[in-house]
């Protein structure tokens, strides 16, 4: 087994939402359209659907489906994802709660 020296890194821990870390604009949106695009394929995956068949069970060109899969969801509203996941079965529930602070967040909870 070779050895090797490592130079010391530092390492920060992520705030949980990858966007924000990044500081980009609009982080917590962009944080909820990733996680319905990721349950969007893993809906496609677990339906067995081909590109084509998702795009016409989800009302969208198969080209959108592609991109979708490669995680490029900029081009779609959080309300077309949602209601793309609808129409793959699933149920959508949106809770309304008073914020602890004077400006609320946007959070995605996949049951």
């Amino acid at each position: 087994m070779k050895k090797r020296n490592v130079e010391q890194c530092e390492v920060a821990e992520g705030s949980g939402n990858v966007f924000a870390d990044l500081e980009l604009p609009d982080a917590e949106r962009l944080q909820i359209k990733s996680g319905l695009t990721i349950e969007i394929n893993r809906a496609i995956q677990r339906l067995q659907l081909t590109q084509d068949q998702a795009a016409r069970r989800m009302g969208i060109s198969q080209p959108k489906v592609s991109a979708l899969m490669r995680g490029a969801f900029s081009n779609f509203s959080e309300r077309k994802l949602m209601d793309c996941l609808n129409r793959l079965g699933y149920d959508i529930e949106i809770q309304l709660k008073p914020a602890a602070a004077s400006t609320g967040h946007l959070t995605l909870a996949i049951a």
